[in-house]
């Protein structure tokens, strides 16, 4: 369908191209000097002044499943994640035998992770907590690093909404970027995503023993690498870890390098357009934004327009009225424990979900992107409150 105003908004420049042409014709298409620079760049733009360590994968569910390969999360162990995310968060888990326990979130002006409902789910099998920054929006990491600490509980990053994005780490409002928060980050390029390079990933710690055990799990769990030997470095290899083939290859580390250059000027954008948003939605009756009254934590990375429809509306109907004016919308997302799977599934714990529940059938995803006009944020709530009036 040609919509008037789509979803997301996926606009590859020339330097994009070039990038990608450029890796073709050096005839070294695997991972090699170009994912090491993009490694090195991606780094960089989270932290100048203490880079974490960061390694290029093909897409974020990988980066999750080495993540918690890397903490050791097996068979017996329990890894706690919210049910109002991509069904990859769980899955990494269930990969890895663990048991998934489903958490709720705050409250329906803030879908982050429940903090009180984490504390109630954590148990002596519980291995690791997997934060999902919705949209962009940090989850209370203060609160949430106190926890783990306490408990000896590892945190891995779902940051796959929020690339550049700062949380807090402490009651003096000190920002770091999300993703090198907790003992490892994980990262989307997705093609929807606030940078992309079709499908891609970045898995990032800041604990050397766990950079290691990360780069050697991203490919076969060998010592030195085919460019090693390509460039004579090495002659031969060793493998000292059971890992897999998660890397990626260079024509989407040379467009993620094209993407990163342009990624704060473009999370800068969508910022404003959030905030054209919010006070047009404020005159829609009965719609909720979650997060539209929460104050910015340093750089921002706001990925998707979630609002809340009043109770007892007809989702559908209110889509395929804004599909007949030309708008796309989705919804992020059917929780978790919806799902015919994992609602059956023995390796999945479900209960104490009721704020999710309650959210479930009046989400509604916006389009957000950083090309919007105020002229397109009006024309769609505009068409949001006509469509609510006829639902």
């Amino acid at each position: 369908m040609n919509w008037q105003i789509p979803l997301s908004d996926l606009r590859l420049t020339q330097e994009d191209r070039d990038a990608v042409m450029a890796a073709l014709e050096s005839n070294w298409l695997t991972m090699g000097e170009r994912t090491q620079n993009f490694e090195r760049l991606f780094a960089e733009a989270l932290d100048r002044a203490d880079p974490p360590f960061c390694f290029a994968v093909g897409n974020c569910t990988l980066a999750l499943h080495m993540a918690l390969v890397a903490l050791g999360v097996g068979p017996g162990d329990e890894v706690i994640v919210p049910s109002l995310t991509f069904v990859a968060t769980a899955n990494a888990a269930l990969y890895c035998g663990a048991t998934v326990v489903l958490a709720d979130v705050t409250s329906p002006n803030d879908w982050t992770l429940s903090i009180a409902d984490v504390t109630a789910k954590i148990t002596p099998r519980t291995k690791a907590i997997i934060p999902v920054h919705y949209a962009g929006q940090p989850c209370d990491m203060v609160a949430l690093l106190a926890l783990a600490k306490s408990n000896g509980i590892a945190i891995v990053e779902d940051n796959a909404h929020g690339p550049l994005a700062d949380g807090w780490i402490d009651a003096n409002h000190t920002a770091r970027a999300l993703g090198t928060i907790g003992e490892i980050g994980c990262f989307s390029f997705f093609s929807n995503k606030n940078m992309t390079t079709g499908e891609g990933g970045m898995v990032v710690t800041r604990n050397k023993a766990l950079a290691e055990k990360l780069r050697l799990l991203r490919a076969h769990g060998m010592t030195t690498l085919t460019m090693d030997r390509h460039k004579g470095h090495a002659f031969s290899y060793d493998v000292v870890e059971l890992g897999f083939n998660y890397r990626i290859d260079e024509m989407r580390a040379a467009m993620g390098i094209t993407q990163l250059a342009r990624l704060p000027a473009n999370n800068g954008k969508r910022a404003e357009v959030v905030g054209w948003y919010n006070p047009a939605l404020a005159a829609v009756p009965g719609i909720v934004v979650p997060f539209a009254h929460r104050p910015a934590q340093g750089r921002q990375a706001l990925h998707i327009m979630p609002v809340l429809l009043p109770a007892g509306v007809a989702r559908e109907a209110v889509q395929i009225a804004l599909r007949d004016a030309g708008i796309q919308t989705s919804i992020h997302y059917r929780p978790i424990h919806t799902f015919s799977y994992h609602s059956q599934s023995e390796m999945v714990r479900r209960d104490g979900l009721s704020v999710t529940d309650s959210l479930t059938p009046r989400i509604l995803t916006l389009p957000l992107y950083p090309s919007m006009t105020r002229a397109d944020v009006q024309l769609v709530a505009d068409a949001l409150q006509r469509a609510l009036a006829g639902a």
